[in-house]
């Protein structure tokens, strides 16, 4: 049973993105480093429909406008996750649909947003709406 697979520097997208649809047993996937910066939107999707994946690294990815929005679009459907994505070119023309999925999406255990092109008042509307999400995390904050 396969259960850390690290591609970093990966060139493989098509068929990593058709194998982890059908993959049900990965909880941990690295991808950091691979430049997903334009016309993977079948592996954002393919990503979020493996429902055993409980940590993902997209970092240093340099997101698309597209790519952004697809990754966000697919959180609001995931699983329980930990997901890095720092380090992307992740702006505020994804803030609005990021914020739409962290709304719907109850299960998110992490997310790293660091090093984006986010500035404060999106950073704080992210924050105040997953933690708003997430009542166990809140609570224990307050």
């Amino acid at each position: 049973m396969l259960t850390f697979l690290d591609l970093v520097l990966t060139r493989k997208r098509k068929a990593l993105a058709d194998a982890l649809c059908k993959n049900t047993t990965l909880p941990s996937l690295d991808l950091r480093y691979n430049s997903l910066g334009s016309g993977e939107k079948a592996l954002a999707g393919a990503i979020f429909k493996n429902t055993a994946l409980t940590s993902l690294n997209l970092r240093y990815n340099e997101f698309s406008y597209a790519v952004g929005n697809a990754l966000a679009n697919a959180l609001s459907t995931s699983t329980s996750l930990d997901l890095n994505t720092s380090s992307n070119n992740i702006g505020p023309g994804e803030r609005k649909t990021l914020a739409d999925a962290l709304c719907k999406n109850t299960t998110l255990t992490s997310l790293n947003l660091a090093s984006n092109k986010l500035g404060s008042e999106e950073r704080k509307a992210l924050a105040t709406t997953f933690l708003k999400k997430n009542t166990d995390f809140y609570k224990s904050l307050v």
